[in-house]
């Protein structure tokens, strides 16, 4: 088992920034992957960005290329998600998740709102 610990949401205005973070705890010798989901009211749950954890790997929604950045401290068992020029759109509770080592389950966070203003 994985424990997911999430911060940095906020209220912020359009244009401006926030840097999500996201603590592993518990078997995190096992992780294969961290990333980030969001769900907005009245929307289903959707794909943010993602990063394996060996190699490196990002993979990011089109949406968020090139504002978004998702990277990690492998020491620290930390995934952070750097959002730039955010969008009354970009508003959700966004949710960590961390899938293991043999293993399509995702372990996920209690998530962080983020609230844009226009």
């Amino acid at each position: 088992q994985v424990h997911l610990v999430e911060s940095g949401g906020g209220l912020v205005q359009a244009g401006q920034s926030l840097r999500l973070s996201c603590a592993a705890s518990g078997r995190t010798d096992r992780i294969v992957a961290m990333g980030w989901f969001r769900q907005a009211p009245g929307k289903e749950r959707e794909f943010v960005a993602t990063m394996r954890w060996s190699g490196g790997s990002t993979y990011y929604t089109d949406c968020v290329k090139g504002r978004f950045t998702i990277s990690r401290d492998k020491a620290r068992y930390t995934v952070n998600l750097q959002m730039n020029s955010l969008r009354p759109e970009n508003t959700a509770v966004y949710y960590c998740y961390a899938q293991l080592l043999g293993s399509d389950y995702k372990h996920w966070g209690q998530g962080t709102q983020v609230t844009v203003s226009s």
